[in-house]
């Protein structure tokens, strides 16, 4: 883990300023599209076509990754090296076999093609190290013996020498020249800085270990490295308890890192059901909070139900003590039974009827205010049929939740179809003439002011 970043080194007249997590660069994510799987893939790799169980694969690639992290640490070489050579490993292993030739490509051990990995890797990351140092690390670790002496002149000594530079151009080729790889320990480092989480110590090596782990398993193959980062992020804060504040649109903080919830979530559920097994086929334990090894995991009890709401999730510190953010709030007023958006055009076209009949009716041209006089037409009555009044589409409370919650749902479908027939009835049977109510005759004998004439 690196150390913190120091600012003290600043002037006053410039503070350090956080800036937010960079987006992920457009070429960069579409070629890191084409190395995303699906499960099912993951479970027909070429490796399994040929015979080999999904259990034995995965003990390979695992044996194959800390081959790669014990090299890397007699070379020391940085963690962004030994995640690039990794991730190398992974896709290699996607479009070659264990078994044997495929499709051109030799079979060759998982140990030598993790050494082919991590002698690209040096290249691309800019950490080269002497062929002769590397070739005296695989040797000392594939013989489990870190002080073991060998002989430039030696037979091993040749082997691995030429097995990593003649294999090198096979890998470059399946790999498609494909050498640029995101790390996810950048982005996780950009995340920590900008939400303030950068000297939490428990904070970061809990979410750095949750980057160092993820390489030990296949979650390259399946999710993007921002989404790792921001799984790392999100189980830091599980284990922690720690809460990130919404920002100023009440957006939470996954989505200011553009990532989506149920992908981590998944990201998650990937690495609690499958690091112990990975750590199984090394003979270790699982990390501990303080990232060393301990009983108690940093992985034990995130089952988290993929199709959880946002409004549950302990990870966001909500502005105001309120259940949900601003814009969620928003969204729930819009959608609430009583709420003027929701209303259909039925219930507005009830409500313009109201105020017409609540309206002081005319009579040829004068007002009556509701007051019927001689000589003028009563307002004749809508002969428009009115809905009833539970059959707006909306369960009760109760009935959601209960088990006949169906039953109610088609009660009312066929309620809502029986209205709707009625009410073209009596639109067709407005459209017919209307016969003229019969006028009330005066009589002669009196006058309007109901004098009677001598």
């Amino acid at each position: 883990m690196p150390p913190p970043s120091a600012t003290h080194h600043l002037p006053p007249s410039h503070p350090a300023q956080r800036t937010r997590p960079k987006s992920p660069n457009r070429v960069l994510a579409e070629a890191e599209a084409q190395w995303t799987f699906t499960p099912a893939e993951l479970a027909n790799t070429p490796s399994i076509q040929d015979g080999l169980s999904p259990a034995e694969e995965k003990d390979i690639r695992t044996k194959g990754v800390n081959f790669i992290l014990q090299v890397g640490i007699l070379l020391k070489l940085p963690q962004l090296t030994l995640s690039t050579a990794a991730t190398f490993f992974q896709r290699f292993l996607m479009r070659s076999s264990l078994k044997g030739v495929r499709d051109g490509v030799p079979k060759l051990h998982h140990y030598q093609s993790a050494a082919v990995a991590l002698f690209l890797a040096t290249k691309v990351e800019e950490s080269c190290r002497k062929m002769k140092e590397i070739v005296l690390a695989c040797c000392r670790i594939a013989q489990k013996n870190p002080n073991l002496i060998i002989d430039e002149q030696s037979k091993d000594f040749w082997k691995w020498r030429d097995c990593i530079l003649h294999n090198e151009d096979i890998m470059l080729e399946v790999l498609c020249f494909d050498l640029t790889v995101e790390s996810p320990h950048r982005q996780l480092f950009d995340m920590l800085k900008y939400y303030g989480q950068q000297h939490n110590k428990p904070f970061r090596n809990a979410s750095w270990a949750f980057v160092s782990d993820s390489a030990n398993t296949m979650l390259c193959l399946l999710c993007s490295s921002r989404t790792i980062a921001a799984a790392a992020f999100y189980n830091a804060c599980r284990v922690t308890d720690v809460q990130i504040p919404d920002d100023k649109m009440g957006l939470p903080w996954w989505e200011g890192a553009q990532v989506k919830i149920g992908d981590v979530r998944m990201a998650l559920e990937y690495m609690r059901t499958h690091y112990v097994e990975a750590n199984g086929a090394n003979g270790k334990n699982g990390q501990g909070v303080d990232g060393g090894e301990g009983d108690r995991s940093i992985y034990a009890g995130l089952s988290t139900p993929l199709d959880m709401t946002d409004e549950h999730d302990g990870t966001r510190l909500r502005p105001n003590g309120a259940s949900v953010s601003p814009v969620q709030a928003a969204q729930n007023q819009l959608l609430a039974p009583g709420s003027e958006r929701r209303l259909s055009n039925a219930s507005s076209i009830g409500q313009k009827r109201a105020h017409e009949d609540e309206a002081p009716a005319e009579t040829n041209g004068i007002t009556t205010n509701g007051v019927h006089r001689a000589g003028s037409q009563r307002p004749q009555e809508s002969k428009r049929i009115k809905l009833e009044p539970d059959s707006n589409g909306q369960a009760p409370n109760g009935a959601r939740d209960s088990p006949a919650a169906h039953d109610l749902r088609v009660t009312e479908e066929k309620l809502r179809v029986q209205n709707g027939n009625r009410q073209n009835e009596a639109d067709v049977r407005e459209t017919l003439p209307v016969e003229p109510a019969p006028v009330v005759k005066q009589d002669d004998a009196g006058s309007e002011e109901g004098e009677v004439e001598e």
